[in-house]
C-alpha cells in the first residue's frame, strides 16, 4: 500500500508543475497594428525573395511566377501605403489598434 501515497505525491507535484504561475510574468511587449504590419512587411519580402530564388531554379512555371509575384507586390504596396498612413496620423495611445 506504500504506491498509493507515491502516487498521490506525484500526482499533486505534476499538478503544481502544470497550474503553478510564478509572481512576475513577462508578457512582452504591446503589439500595435504597425508593429503587425511591419512584420507582415518582412514576410512578404522573403516571400518575394523565395519566389524569385524559386523561379530562378526553374521549379515555378512563367504563368505562376508572374501571378504570384504580382499579388505579392500588390500585398506589400497595401502595407506599406497603410504603415504610411499610420505614421503620418499617429493614433492616440488610448487609442490605438491592439491585435
Amino acid at each position: 500500500m506504500t504506491w498509493l501515497p507515491l502516487c498521490l505525491m506525484l500526482a499533486v507535484a505534476c499538478l503544481y508543475y502544470v497550474f503553478y504561475l510564478p509572481g512576475r510574468l513577462f508578457l512582452g511587449p504591446e503589439k500595435t497594428r504597425a508593429g503587425y504590419l511591419r512584420e507582415r512587411k518582412d514576410a512578404v519580402y522573403e516571400n518575394l525573395r523565395d519566389l524569385n530564388f524559386e523561379y530562378k531554379a526553374g521549379k515555378v512555371p512563367d504563368v505562376d511566377y508572374t501571378s504570384l509575384k504580382s499579388s505579392l507586390q500588390d500585398e506589400a504596396a497595401t502595407i506599406l501605403a497603410e504603415i504610411d498612413r499610420l505614421e503620418k496620423n499617429p493614433a492616440p495611445a488610448s487609442r490605438r489598434a491592439r491585435i
